[in-house]
């Protein structure tokens, strides 16, 4: 389905549907295309050497002249973090409010796009016009600031896209979210609801912000030596109340990491924490007593070039953990992330540091995103026709499905990533799937995740690697002993060098005069061997490549 006709209202996720992070929504409508949010996800131990991962957007790319514009909801990675990557395939205007517009555009700048890239900043509850869709922003309740959902208003209904959100009365930076509007979008008639489903197996609710400030303070005034406590970078909430802890316990707080340090002044360039404790610079920290500081670290994650990471290893230039000291994951584990988490543990253990995490008896982080209990409340306030679950893994968009009908919404779509949905007219239907690919970050270019380089990097990581060159004159005889080099395959005693050897010379003779003179034939005979014969000496594969050369 190429252009969506004036009489049909289309939605496709390319990204963050039937998986955490990376999202990439489009809504089609009267000949045109929007978007909301471009985001990123991280790479792990199945991807050697990339560290970002992102949605590939080519459906959209081939559509480009279409694309009205791209709606950011708030400044998390996995909602922005591919703007810049991805921005010169697109070209469309971007719209954001004021904080989630000030973290991109720092991005732009790292990226040399500052100037290239049209911004728009849209107030909080703004209202405005892209293309043939009216949207409205609404004020949510998150882990970061402004975060938004959207309203998106057309001639066949209203769908109201939730974002990340949840139900905090208490949230201590930002805005509570925005029941009366909600209820109004409900009163008005919801055509469907897209939303968040990352923690529906989570019963009851979420919790507050405010509940997490009391406990942190209460749990640093108890440390007797250095403090460091890590967190999501973007929680500025939370970034505020270990500042504030760090104070009421008499201890001056560091902020280490330069994505906390990023955060803090875009959240002061947009007005917030004007009131922010006064942070000692790294390099004077060192001086403090032991008592008298406390680390805001970067790194909650495991990230190995964060600042938490260099303090485990002891490789931090300007500041140490000790033994007697305490460091505090006032966070939690991302699937995915819990060997990176638990080799950090055991690093910080090794050094004598009293590691502290979020549990029962230390409850020192909360979620943003809404658990059950919250769920339902949103369906009796908006109350949609259709439910149509993203922002989780299949088995989040099933139980969310499952909820949404015992909520009594009518229809339920299940619709993960290439999954193209036709919401109106009539009843909510699949009517296709696109391409929905990835694209990894590989140093300063992008490649295809399940492409051919990363395919033979992960066959290099498991099973090594093989070369033979072999030098034979027009009439393919050999004119010296094959050259083998092996990696990453232990052959300390030579006996497998020793074999291939001898079993390329075999293969050669076992060819006729006329499959000699044919590369293309000797190369797949020899790639053959070399194979066969590592395979029955160590029972692997490994990455195999012939050279030949005629003289």
């Amino acid at each position: 389905m190429t252009v969506p006709s004036a009489d049909e209202l289309l939605f496709v996720a390319l990204g963050g549907a039937g998986e955490i992070g990376m999202n990439l929504n489009l809504y089609g409508h009267a000949g045109k295309w929007l978007m909301v949010d471009l985001g990123i996800a991280f790479g792990d131990d199945t991807m050697p050497g990339v560290e970002v991962v992102m949605p590939d957007p080519t459906f959209i790319e081939q559509r480009k002249a279409d694309l009205a514009g791209i709606i950011i909801t708030h400044a998390h990675e996995d909602h922005l973090g591919a703007v810049a990557d991805l921005w010169p395939r697109l070209g469309a205007p971007v719209y954001a409010t004021p904080f989630a517009a000030s973290v991109l555009k720092r991005k732009l700048r790292d990226a040399g796009l500052f100037d290239a890239v049209p911004v728009t900043e849209i107030p909080l509850g703004g209202k405005f016009t892209v293309g043939p869709f009216e949207l409205e922003m609404i004020v949510m309740t998150h882990s970061i600031l402004e975060p938004n959902a959207l309203a998106v208003r057309t001639k066949l209904g209203t769908v109201f896209h939730t974002g990340d959100w949840k139900i905090d009365p208490e949230p201590l930076l930002g805005e509570v979210t925005d029941e009366a509007v909600l209820r109004r979008i409900g009163e008005e008639g919801a055509l469907a609801m897209v939303c968040d489903s990352t923690n529906v197996f989570v019963e009851g609710e979420a919790g507050s912000e405010a509940t997490v400030r009391a406990n942190l303070e209460k749990l640093v005034k108890a440390a007797k030596c250095r403090v460091a406590v890590t967190c999501f970078a973007s929680n500025l909430a939370r970034v505020e109340s270990i500042a504030l802890a760090a104070v009421a316990a008499g201890r001056h707080p560091v902020l280490s990491g330069r994505a906390l340090q990023r955060m803090v002044e875009a959240a002061q360039e947009c007005g917030y924490l004007l009131d922010f404790p006064q942070c000692i610079p790294e390099q004077q920290a060192g001086w403090l007593p032991r008592d008298k500081v406390l680390f805001i670290c970067t790194g909650s994650q495991g990230e190995p070039r964060a600042s938490m990471a260099k303090l485990a290893s002891g490789e931090h230039r300007e500041l140490v953990l000790e033994d007697g000291d305490s460091a505090i994951f006032s966070s939690r584990v991302i699937p995915g992330n819990e060997r990176a988490v638990g080799r950090l543990h055991n690093a910080l253990m090794s050094r004598g540091v009293e590691v502290i995490s979020d549990g029962p008896d230390e409850h020192i982080h909360v979620s943003g995103h809404p658990a059950r209990d919250e769920l339902v409340r949103m369906y009796q306030w908006v109350r949609p026709k259709i439910a149509l679950p993203v922002h989780g893994e299949m088995r989040h968009m099933v139980e969310h499905a499952a909820l949404a009908r015992a909520c009594q919404v009518p229809e339920t779509v299940l619709a993960p990533n290439g999954t193209l949905v036709r919401l109106a007219p009539g009843p909510a239907a699949i009517v296709g799937h696109v391409h929905a690919g990835r694209l990894a970050r590989d140093g300063d270019g992008l490649i295809e995740l399940d492409g051919e380089a990363l395919r033979e990097r992960r066959k290099l990581l498991w099973n090594g690697a093989a070369a033979a060159t072999l030098v034979i004159d027009d009439q393919g005889r050999a004119k010296a002993e094959p050259v083998v080099s092996l990696r990453g395959i232990d052959d300390g005693d030579g006996e497998l060098n020793g074999a291939i050897v001898a079993g390329l010379k075999e293969m050669l003779a076992d060819l006729n005069a006329a499959e000699r003179r044919d590369d293309g034939r000797i190369g797949q005979a020899a790639h053959q061997a070399v194979r066969r014969i590592v395979r029955a000496h160590l029972g692997k594969k490994p990455l195999t490549d012939v050279h030949i050369v005629r003289i």
